[in-house]
């Protein structure tokens, strides 16, 4: 068996790590749009080094009687109503990235995914508005854990904002392409796992630690491993 084997499992304790990162009508989750969504999967190299995978993004119609700030489109930069905008339903955006996300858990042994963002709290947020205006009834991230980049490079980088966190931890910045799902997605992945990385040697320690004192795995969640594993 390769040593990496179960090795996501084993360092986020039984969780998935994906990036998500949403671009919206304005901050109210009840009444404003969901406009983009975009997903990063987070994958382990050969040397047990986390790295940005995979990314999944949609489009996304407002949903009927959504509010739209023209402040927020013009930070986003999205028209909405552009005729060749390659928009979906909200609800198949959702599912199309959930499919993805459960095939990532399964794949590496995982039983639940968690939200990875900047500020994850706005993300999750939506995204779990989203899912309830939906009624969507399996959703593969955890209902109200996150882990939130902004507290990480926080602590790691002295950054909190995530042009100036990326920039620092040497990953680059390009303001002309900030403020699209896509892009922001793909550096709160890399700023992740950068930061992931360089905490290596205190997570072997604290596992050796953990093991030493006898610690196992929990035991599966039998609802969380039966939504893991819908198709």
């Amino acid at each position: 068996m390769n040593s990496l084997d179960g090795f996501m499992m084993r360092r986020f304790r039984g969780f998935l790590p994906v990036v998500v990162d949403v671009e919206t009508g304005g901050f109210n989750v009840a009444t404003d749009a969901l406009l983009q969504i975009a997903a990063v999967m987070i994958e382990v190299d050969t040397e047990g080094r986390l790295k940005r995978g995979v990314t999944h993004t949609y489009h996304v119609q407002p949903f009927p009687g959504s509010n739209i700030e023209a402040a927020s489109l013009q930070v986003n930069k999205i028209d909405p109503w552009h005729p060749l905008r390659p928009a979906i339903d909200e609800q198949d955006a959702l599912q199309r990235i959930f499919k993805e996300v459960r095939a990532g858990i399964r794949l590496q042994g995982c039983r639940r995914a968690v939200l990875v963002g900047h500020n994850a709290w706005f993300d999750l947020s939506f995204v779990n508005a989203a899912v309830a205006r939906c009624g969507i009834k399996r959703n593969p991230f955890h209902p109200f854990s996150s882990f939130d980049t902004a507290t990480l490079a926080g602590a790691a980088l002295g950054q909190t904002v995530l042009a100036k966190a990326s920039t620092v931890a040497g990953l680059g910045w390009d303001s002309a392409s900030a403020h699209s799902a896509t892009y922001d997605a793909e550096r709160t992945a890399e700023l992740f796992c950068t930061v992931c990385n360089e905490l290596s040697a205190s997570y072997l320690r604290a596992e050796a630690r953990a093991r030493d004192l006898g610690w196992q795995d929990p035991a599966p969640d039998p609802i969380l491993s039966a939504e893991a594993e819908e198709p």
